[in-house]
């Protein structure tokens, strides 16, 4: 596979949105036609050459390596169906949104909304990402449906907001609402939760390896298990596990967790 390299040559104060900076676009074009793409810059169109530099080999498929921080840029790897992107530094928000197939690696922090509306493929934040992980668009209520997000540092707010299928993976600890309105998919959190895990959820599987500090009332408690097997992973130890939202009528959302407010650990 050969490589596009894209070293920004500096990050305005207004973002910049880079929708185009992904493989698929970028396959079967030369250089030149690379840094002849638009973005956009506030409400003006730009040239992707503006503010980055183009190096590298075109290809059918080319992997794409961003040399540096884009801490404002927005919206890379938007809709990608296939490729590769590796990120070495931060980057702003929508990174992965409403992608469909591929592989993003974003070697530093993200910004909100990673993988929002997300469908297929998969995205690693080696850092932390801000809030709305696998989420839905403000007003919506359809949120990631498929591929798979691991964060291996902390998370914000309501993170698998509408959460309808994939998988989602946080090593680090999460804020409130983790889960909210979740229909389906596998939320894993290996770290601590603060408060409202699982808010109206309906359905899906949510499993809490840390402490959830604020456990809320709409969840009927189910027993303790051990070892338990979530679409086909077995993840060791002993979980308390509940079922709900009871709030949401015919809810069958479920929840594991290894310890339980107050610190009431699972036997």
């Amino acid at each position: 596979m050969s490589e596009i390299i894209l070293t920004p040559k500096e990050q305005p104060t207004v973002p910049i949105e880079a929708a185009n900076i992904r493989s698929d676009v970028f396959a079967g074009k030369t250089v030149d036609e690379i840094k002849e793409l638009e973005i956009m810059h506030g409400n003006r169109v730009a040239k992707l050459d503006d503010f980055f530099e183009v190096a590298g080999e075109a290809s059918e498929l080319p992997k794409i390596i961003i040399d540096g921080d884009v801490y404002n840029t927005k919206r890379i790897g938007q809709g990608m169906t296939d490729g590769e992107i590796l990120i070495k530094g931060n980057v702003n928000k929508y990174v992965g949104l409403e992608m469909k197939g591929g592989l993003i690696t974003v070697e530093g922090d993200a910004d909100a909304w990673v993988g929002q509306d997300m469908e297929g493929g998969e995205i690693v934040v080696m850092g932390n990402a801000g809030d709305y992980v696998g989420s839905a668009y403000r007003g919506d209520w359809r949120g990631m449906s498929g591929g798979l997000i691991t964060v291996h540092g902390n998370v914000g707010n309501e993170i698998a907001e509408y959460m309808g299928g994939g998988k989602i993976v946080i090593k680090g600890n999460v804020n409130t609402m983790p889960g909210i309105h979740m229909n389906s998919g596998v939320l894993i959190i290996e770290g601590n939760v603060v408060a409202r895990t699982g808010g109206e959820m309906a359905g899906g599987t949510i499993v809490v390896k840390g402490v959830i500090e604020e456990f809320l009332p709409g969840f009927k408690y189910l027993g303790v298990e051990k070892n338990i097997e979530v679409e086909g992973e077995v993840i060791p130890g002993a979980f308390y596990k509940f079922e709900g939202d009871l709030a949401i009528k015919g809810a069958k959302g479920t929840i594991y967790a290894a310890v339980a407010g107050n610190g009431h650990i699972a036997p």
